[in-house]
């Protein structure tokens, strides 16, 4: 079990709105490697897992994503907060604001809603921890891109410390691999 201390993992504290930011960091939310695909991916994939450490390790990562959901809805709406509708057209989120206002909704940032089509859980302890490697690598390198775009330090900061977590999921997805694949050998080889 795991207690919810209802705060977010790393401080959010973006002063400036900028609905132009919003429309890139979205993806982190709905987009095919943002945090609610990993969520749910790593919560799944814990049912069929046969190795009790792996099960905690994707217990564990599965809910650290669900903080990480957290804050990039926090990011979002602070970044999209008390805008005007000038504010809305000039930052190109018109077309967001139409369907949502300025509701946080998981969406990547080219528009298409989220879908667990980008999600694959097989019942297969390898596959499916090289599913996570490559996931936690896809979401590293989207992070890495927010922060070629992004130049606002309050926004920054949590995307640094969300792409840092990223890492650490896949060292840690990598240790319980390469520990599994060790048991593996030595039961058939």
């Amino acid at each position: 079990m795991w207690m919810y201390e209802k705060r977010l993992e790393h401080p959010v504290k973006i002063k400036n709105p900028n609905p132009a930011i919003a429309k890139v960091i979205i993806s982190q939310l709905g987009g095919p490697d943002g945090e609610l695909g990993a969520a749910t991916r790593y919560l799944q994939q814990r049912y069929s897992m046969p190795y009790a450490k792996v099960k905690g390790l994707l217990t564990d990562i599965g809910t650290e994503e669900l903080a990480h959901i957290e804050m990039i809805s926090a990011i979002l709406y602070q970044l999209t907060r008390n805008l005007s509708i000038c504010d809305i057209k000039k930052g190109g989120f018109d077309t967001y604001f139409v369907d949502h206002t300025t509701g946080v909704y998981p969406q990547a940032a080219s528009g298409m809603a989220f879908s667990t089509a980008t999600l694959q859980v097989t019942g297969d302890t390898f596959t499916d921890l090289y599913e996570d490697l490559a996931a936690e690598q896809k979401a590293r390198l989207s992070y890495d891109n927010i922060l070629r775009l992004v130049d606002d330090p309050d926004v920054r900061d949590p995307i640094k410390f969300l792409r840092e977590r990223e890492i650490v999921h896949f060292q840690r997805f990598g240790e319980a691999n390469y520990t599994n694949l060790s048991k593996f050998t030595r039961h058939t080889g």
